[in-house]
């Protein structure tokens, strides 16, 4: 207090504010110490983020600079009559030069394409009477393929093009490409149109990848990954499927350039033939190759009911199935003249046994029921599985969940595991899980015809609930479904090229998403269910098929009605208008 000596005592509210002053002194003083460090590591640091992305922006226009002079090159070098680029129109659709490029070198390397042409020798197929199907001349040398000499039968490819003259009749030529069953089950449909028409002199089946050769390995190893990544989708499924489905609706204009880029390296596949000979392609990369050879008469035979610049090819007629397809091809950009409607690729012996098969199906359909005599007949389903071999997840389910209605009668199972060797496993499997230990099995094409034959009475019934049809050979992997679909009453597949089948139809899980439309197709037409994505969905619509008639009977009569229209008549008239056009020429 006041007589205390020496000492100065000061106001503590005084005190305080002096003390917060002398710490904001040091810590402002602290703080531009440690700024001007941090402010030089930021201005470094920005200055090299800087460097860096004006590195990448130099070396990425410079990338697309080498892309276009290296697209420009090989438009140029060799020149060829397919003209991409004309036909999508670049000013509307232009080229995404750095994708094409990289896309193209990835499936060709550095690889130049060879000037000239593989000769070709013929056999008739074991398979299809008067279809002759094309080959290397010679044996590759190390090949392991299947090759028949002309020593041992074969005869060389010798189209004389001057005979085909006006008035004559005209050599024909189906080409096609195995990826999957679908391309090869419509040109074996075009096929059965072409050899039966007086006015063909000689049908060629001509599938590129039976022309032993570097560039049929191209086109092996292409389908090959697709093939792979459609089955590992599909039986995943969610994220993985989804992605999948979605890039099979990408068939932009910069795709077509990619497959017309690779067309001029395949030209060698096609070059040995007289360019005025008729070609109907059955699948877009043959029908760019006859383009980029010079090919005069091209026709091809647009698939799905997706319209997208993959499936259509510049210099040549391109066919559409349905009107829709048509609409969104026209509204895509393609013209008219080069643009068509004719209907479904449906091969002939399912077209002219059409009111056959629907009467006797309608009548298996109302057996049993109403004022209709007899017993209720069991609704027999064909099962087919694709060419890539996916859907195993879905079809195993689909399989098991009918276990009931085929122990109890209701309920006839063909399961066609085509060539797939996992796929009979998993058919045996499942069989195996639902109890079902009696069954037929059939692994030969005569053995088909033999059960189909059968079938075609009325009064005949198969020897089990279930047959097993499995095969080591290809050919009746893919002919067994179009053989069966005239004595199934209900064919179950994925909305593929079965989805424009003649035949009534449970649509179920696509693989893909451009399979969509088809099955919307079906089930407009009548002759189908909308896609089934699940397995309760699809056995709502199996509900409907066992439970009555009228749901059979309504789908057999649009299909009547369908083929009085003309609907199923594509491959028909595909091959008319290629007669037609040679006629012109």
């Amino acid at each position: 207090s006041g007589g205390t000596r020496g000492i100065t005592l000061l106001n503590p509210s005084s005190q305080l504010d002096t003390l917060c002053h002398i710490h904001r002194s040091h810590s402002v003083a602290d703080n531009l110490v440690r700024m001007v460090p941090f402010d030089v590591v930021w201005k470094d640091a920005l200055l090299i983020t800087a460097a860096v992305l004006l590195g990448f922006f130099l070396l990425y226009q410079f990338l697309r600079l080498w892309a276009r002079s290296t697209y420009k090159a090989w438009l140029s070098n060799p020149s060829t009559p397919l003209d991409v680029d004309a036909f999508v129109d670049s000013s509307v659709h232009p080229p995404k030069h750095v994708k094409v490029v990289i896309v193209h070198k990835l499936s060709v390397g550095d690889a130049k394409p060879k000037p000239g042409a593989i000769d070709l020798s013929y056999v008739d197929s074991p398979h299809v009477g008067g279809l002759r199907v094309t080959q290397n001349l010679t044996r590759r040398d190390g090949s392991s393929k299947n090759h028949i000499s002309l020593q041992d039968g074969a005869r060389k490819v010798d189209i004389d093009g001057d005979a085909a003259s006006k008035g004559e009749n005209y050599p024909l030529v189906v080409g096609t490409i195995r990826m999957g069953f679908g391309h090869h089950r419509i040109a074996y449909a075009t096929s059965s149109w072409a050899k039966s028409d007086p006015c063909v002199r000689e049908t060629y089946f001509h599938d590129l990848l039976n022309i032993d050769s570097s560039e049929a390995d191209l086109i092996k190893s292409t389908d090959a990954l697709y093939s792979k990544m459609s089955r590992i989708t599909s039986n995943l499924g969610g994220i993985f499927e989804k992605v999948w489905g979605m890039a099979m609706l990408q068939g932009d204009a910069d795709a077509l350039r990619v497959t017309g880029l690779m067309a001029v390296w395949l030209r060698p596949l096609m070059k040995g033939l007289p360019l005025d000979t008729p070609i109907i392609a059955t699948h877009s990369l043959v029908g760019l190759v006859a383009v980029a050879c010079g090919f005069t008469n091209v026709i091809n035979l647009i698939i799905d009911n997706h319209a997208q610049w993959f499936v259509v090819v510049p210099g040549a007629l391109n066919l559409c199935q349905g009107p829709v397809n048509y609409q969104k091809c026209l509204r895509m950009g393609i013209k008219a003249e080069n643009l068509q409607l004719v209907g479904h690729w449906i091969p002939r012996e399912l077209v002219d046994n059409i009111s056959t098969d629907c009467l006797r199906r309608i009548g298996r359909a109302k057996s049993g029921y109403g004022q209709n005599d007899g017993p209720k007949k069991a609704r027999r389903v064909l099962i087919p599985v694709g060419g890539a071999g996916a859907q195993r997840k879905f079809i195993v389910e689909f399989v098991r969940a009918l276990g009931p209605l085929v122990k109890s009668g209701d309920v006839q199972l063909f399961l066609n595991a085509g060539d797939h060797k996992h796929m009979k496993s998993a058919f045996l499997s499942a069989l195996d899980s639902i109890g079902v230990k009696d069954f037929d099995t059939v692994g030969t094409a005569e053995g088909v015809m033999r059960f189909h034959d059968r079938l075609l009475d009325p009064a005949n019934e198969p020897n089990a609930n279930v047959t097993l049809f499995a095969f080591d050979d290809y050919f009746p992997a893919v002919a067994t479904t179009d053989i069966l679909s005239r004595v199934t009453d209900i064919l179950a597949c994925k909305p593929s090229e079965l989805a424009f089948y003649p035949v009534p139809k449970l649509m179920i899980r696509r693989v893909g998403d451009h399979e969509q439309y088809s099955a919307l197709r079906a089930a407009e037409l009548g002759d189908g269910t909308l896609e089934a994505r699940e397995i309760s969905d699809a056995m709502c619509n199996m509900d409907l098929f066992v439970g009555g008639c009228d749901f059979l009977t309504q789908m057999n009569e649009s299909i009547m009605k369908n083929n009085e229209q003309g609907i199923y008549d594509g491959c028909k008239n595909a091959v008319k208008l290629a007669l037609e056009r040679a006629n012109k020429a």
